[in-house]
């Protein structure tokens, strides 16, 4: 069933409606033929391959990102990280003071954190016990202001996916912008939303290839939606926010699909290996469901064993102040010989 009564245009904020983009010198003359001459962007003369301004459009690597995922570059934004497509939205959907984003605790902490830097309301809706969202809930806490539904799946930080009827009823109930954050999509059997993006107007669907690509230092965040959503969020991104160093990172990267499936496949054969060796250590009560790269257990005393493993030179996250995490910490599957190190040493503990 489709969305067939969202309007964009109802959710836009009315200053970015009436917004004359920045034109840069680069968006008026994009050809970069070595028989052209540059004295149009006030750069160095001189060449070492970086005196000149990225394509404030990177072309090239949409391109890339369009064949890989057969999605229409006129669908496709990227940003500095993920933090910066998501920080984009609420500036360009959300009015300060005013309207409010829905988040569904344990989950990634930067969606309040865009939230109350740009002066938009959080409202909460936890999980249940077993981390699926609340429909029901959500619908009954949202109003005429709530302008975005976060929903990160595979969540951060328990691990799970989130139920694919429960997520498409919110996609065509919900009033207003739906995100769903695939930064861990890589690393579960669950089909990305990315297949059914033109059933839904409202659907915003970011991904990073800080994880299952390994490119976390290059910050580099895709976003997905449809031409009119990624039309409004051009025209209030920097011209230049993705630099030429993290194009050319990612253009290789992107290139290498072997390197990438072999990585991929050795993180899940490695994070099999790491569950079954958990469920013999006695201090470890529960050990959730997971479909990322990283596995929520909970322990006797997390802050006890967190500090323990600190000693032991293992850094690992304590999420025990997170809601429905008390005793928890979050284990990101490394490499054999990490992992190996880790079981070994939380049974000496």
């Amino acid at each position: 069933m489709k969305n067939k009564t969202f309007n964009i245009n109802r959710l836009i904020r009315t200053n970015i409606k009436a917004l004359k983009s920045y034109t840069s010198a680069r968006d008026e003359f994009q050809s970069m033929d070595n028989d052209m001459v540059f004295l149009d962007a006030n750069e160095n003369p001189f060449d070492n391959g970086l005196n000149r301004y990225p394509d404030p459009n990177q072309i090239q690597l949409k391109s890339l990102f369009s064949k890989i995922k057969e999605i229409p570059i006129e669908n496709i934004l990227l940003g500095n990280g993920s933090d910066e497509v998501l920080d984009l939205i609420i500036r360009a959907f959300c009015e300060p003071n005013q309207d409010n984003v829905i988040i569904l605790p344990p989950t990634y902490g930067m969606y309040k954190v865009l939230a109350d830097v740009n002066a938009v309301e959080t409202i909460e809706v936890e999980l249940f016990k077993n981390f699926q969202p609340r429909i029901q809930e959500i619908f009954n806490t949202s109003n005429s202001s709530s302008k975005i539904l976060f929903l990160c799946s595979p969540n951060n930080p328990t691990g799970n996916s989130f139920n694919a009827i429960g997520v498409e009823e919110l996609l065509i109930k919900f009033k207003g912008i739906v995100i769903i954050d695939e930064a861990y999509i890589d690393f579960t059997e669950q089909e990305s939303w990315l297949k059914r993006l033109d059933e839904f107007p409202n659907l915003i669907i970011t991904q990073t290839l800080s994880k299952a690509y390994g490119l976390a230092g290059i910050r580099l965040g895709i976003c997905y939606a449809s031409a009119e959503i990624i039309s409004v969020l051009n025209s209030i991104k920097p011209p230049y926010n993705i630099n030429e160093l993290t194009q050319q990172k990612a253009i290789e990267q992107l290139s290498k699909s072997k390197v990438f499936n072999t990585q991929v496949t050795t993180i899940l054969q490695e994070r099999e290996l790491l569950l079954k060796s958990l469920r013999t250590i006695d201090m470890i009560e529960t050990i959730y469901p997971t479909n990322a790269n990283f596995v929520l257990i909970k322990v006797d005393d997390a802050n006890k064993r967190y500090n323990q493993l600190i000693e032991k030179d293992i850094v690992v996250r304590n999420r025990t102040n997170q809601p429905l995490c008390t005793n928890c910490l979050r284990i990101t599957i490394g490499t054999e010989q990490e992992n190996n190190k880790l079981i070994k040493t939380l049974k000496n503990l």
